[in-house]
């Protein structure tokens, strides 16, 4: 009966490590680099991440670039009144022993000028770049938003 569970918790186990990844540079923890799939014709998408810094000193996300988009920039997103609007940042400040949540109606990373769909599956490099702590490429996995989850508010821990 034990030989009938493996096959059954190995596939569960690459399930989970196939939705979650993550990456590191200096002190700041990179996780789970993600985009949304997009239409035909669709001009722009957006990268979601959480970056954490496990140091001591503040860092700042300040550039990003990636081959699927002719133009890569940071976001905020956030309500003034019953208005959404949405601001390009000329960086993104992580504080030490904090996180920043990159999520939809929030920060993010937003793609101008698509080369292409992206479509659900589809994987492609992610160039951030750090004041303190350099560059780093991430691989941001295109998925669907799971099923009546709700989309989350923007968050940012300081």
């Amino acid at each position: 009966m034990t030989f009938r569970l493996l096959p059954a918790l190995a596939a569960l186990l690459f399930a989970a490590s196939a939705h979650s990844h993550s990456f590191d540079v200096g002190s700041l923890h990179i996780d789970h680099p993600y985009a949304r799939p997009t239409v035909a014709q669709q001009p722009s998408g957006a990268a979601f991440l959480s970056i954490e810094n496990r140091g001591k000193t503040a860092d700042k996300l300040v550039r990003a670039s990636a081959p699927v988009a002719k133009e890569v920039q940071i976001h905020s997103m956030k309500m003034e009144g019953d208005v959404m609007r949405m601001r390009e940042l000329d960086a993104l400040e992580v504080n030490p022993a904090a996180t920043v949540t990159l999520q939809p109606g929030g920060y993010h990373i937003m793609l101008i000028g698509l080369k292409q769909p992206l479509k659900t599956g589809d994987k492609f490099p992610l160039m951030l770049t750090f004041e303190k702590a350099g560059q780093v490429e991430v691989t941001v996995v295109v998925e669907e938003r799971s099923k009546g989850a709700p989309a989350p508010a923007m968050q940012h821990k300081h």
